[in-house]
Protein backbone atom coordinates (compact mmCIF):
# COMPACT_ATOMS: atom_id res chain seq x y z
CA UNK A 1 0.00 0.00 0.00
CA UNK A 2 3.05 2.45 0.84
CA UNK A 3 4.16 1.75 -2.86
CA UNK A 4 1.06 2.36 -4.59
CA UNK A 5 0.43 5.91 -2.50
CA UNK A 6 4.01 6.97 -3.04
CA UNK A 7 4.15 6.04 -6.77
CA UNK A 8 0.74 8.05 -6.97
CA UNK A 9 1.80 10.81 -5.45
CA UNK A 10 5.18 10.78 -7.36
CA UNK A 11 3.88 10.39 -10.51
CA UNK A 12 1.14 12.74 -10.34
CA UNK A 13 2.81 15.80 -8.61
CA UNK A 14 6.69 15.58 -8.41
CA UNK A 15 6.78 14.07 -11.78
CA UNK A 16 8.80 11.10 -11.17
CA UNK A 17 9.31 7.86 -10.63
CA UNK A 18 12.08 8.43 -7.88
CA UNK A 19 10.65 6.81 -4.79
CA UNK A 20 13.90 8.88 -2.77
CA UNK A 21 12.00 12.14 -3.72
CA UNK A 22 9.16 11.02 -1.54
CA UNK A 23 9.94 10.05 2.29
CA UNK A 24 7.12 7.86 3.59
CA UNK A 25 6.60 10.66 6.57
CA UNK A 26 7.58 13.97 4.33
CA UNK A 27 4.56 15.93 5.05
CA UNK A 28 2.76 16.74 1.21
CA UNK A 29 1.29 20.18 2.57
CA UNK A 30 4.51 21.39 4.43
CA UNK A 31 7.10 20.56 1.13
CA UNK A 32 4.45 22.33 -1.34
CA UNK A 33 3.95 18.80 -3.14
CA UNK A 34 0.21 19.69 -2.61
CA UNK A 35 -2.72 21.91 -2.25
CA UNK A 36 -6.06 21.62 -1.24
CA UNK A 37 -7.27 20.95 -4.47
CA UNK A 38 -4.13 18.14 -4.33
CA UNK A 39 -5.23 16.76 -1.37
CA UNK A 40 -9.04 16.34 -2.74
CA UNK A 41 -7.86 14.34 -5.70
CA UNK A 42 -5.31 12.20 -3.42
CA UNK A 43 -8.43 11.16 -1.23
CA UNK A 44 -10.38 10.56 -4.05
CA UNK A 45 -7.45 8.20 -5.63
CA UNK A 46 -7.63 6.36 -2.27
CA UNK A 47 -11.21 5.90 -2.04
CA UNK A 48 -11.18 3.96 -5.45
CA UNK A 49 -7.97 2.14 -5.19
CA UNK A 50 -8.73 0.86 -1.51
CA UNK A 51 -12.25 0.43 -1.81
CA UNK A 52 -13.13 3.21 1.77
CA UNK A 53 -15.21 5.87 2.07
CA UNK A 54 -13.67 9.08 3.64
CA UNK A 55 -15.88 10.86 5.84
CA UNK A 56 -16.31 14.82 5.59
CA UNK A 57 -14.76 15.04 9.18
CA UNK A 58 -11.63 12.87 8.34
CA UNK A 59 -10.22 15.20 5.20
CA UNK A 60 -7.97 16.65 7.77
CA UNK A 61 -4.36 16.84 7.35
CA UNK A 62 -3.43 14.43 10.56
CA UNK A 63 -4.70 11.50 8.26
CA UNK A 64 -3.79 12.60 4.81
CA UNK A 65 -0.52 14.96 5.04
CA UNK A 66 2.25 12.13 4.30
CA UNK A 67 2.10 8.62 2.71
CA UNK A 68 2.55 7.23 6.18
CA UNK A 69 -0.57 9.08 7.49
CA UNK A 70 -2.76 7.74 4.55
CA UNK A 71 -1.64 3.93 4.89
CA UNK A 72 -2.71 4.81 8.60
CA UNK A 73 -6.05 6.00 7.84
CA UNK A 74 -6.99 3.57 5.08
CA UNK A 75 -6.06 0.38 7.55
CA UNK A 76 -8.19 2.15 10.49
CA UNK A 77 -11.02 2.53 7.72
CA UNK A 78 -11.05 -1.36 6.33
CA UNK A 79 -12.64 -3.79 8.18
CA UNK A 80 -10.92 -6.09 10.40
Amino acid sequence: MHDTIRAYILENYLFTDDAAALGLGDSLVGRGIVDSTGMLEIILFVEEQFGVKVKDEDMVAENFDSVSKIVDYVHRQQPA
